[in-house]
C-alpha cells in the first residue's frame, strides 16, 4: 500500500510542475538599447510587452530569423525598426 501512495505523489507532483509550466509568461527582464543594424533586417515579427502583470518592464520583443530566442529591446527602437522595415518593402516592390 505504501507504494502505491508513494507512487501515487510522485506522479501528482510531476503533473503540477509540467501543467505549472505552461502558466508562466515568458518575459523580458531586462532590454537591449543597441541592436545591430544587420539584426534588426531579420526580424520577422515584433511585439510589444507591456509592463502589466508579471511582466514588470515594457519591451519590444524581436523575433530573430535564424534564432531560436528572442530578443527584448527598448521600447525607443519601434519606431526606428518599422521604418527600416517599410524601407525594405519598398525595395523589394521596385526591384
Amino acid at each position: 500500500m505504501d507504494l502505491k501512495v508513494g507512487f501515487a505523489i510522485v506522479y501528482l507532483c510531476a503533473l503540477a510542475i509540467s501543467s505549472t509550466e505552461a502558466g508562466i509568461p515568458k518575459c523580458c527582464f531586462s532590454v537591449k538599447m543597441d541592436i545591430p543594424l544587420h539584426v534588426l533586417v531579420r526580424v520577422q515579427r515584433w511585439s510589444v510587452q507591456q509592463s502589466r502583470g508579471a511582466c514588470d518592464i515594457p519591451a519590444l520583443i524581436l523575433h530573430i530569423k535564424g534564432l531560436r530566442k528572442p530578443i527584448c529591446a527598448h521600447l525607443k527602437l519601434k519606431r526606428a525598426l518599422m521604418a527600416l522595415q517599410a524601407r525594405v518593402k519598398r525595395s523589394r516592390q521596385t526591384a
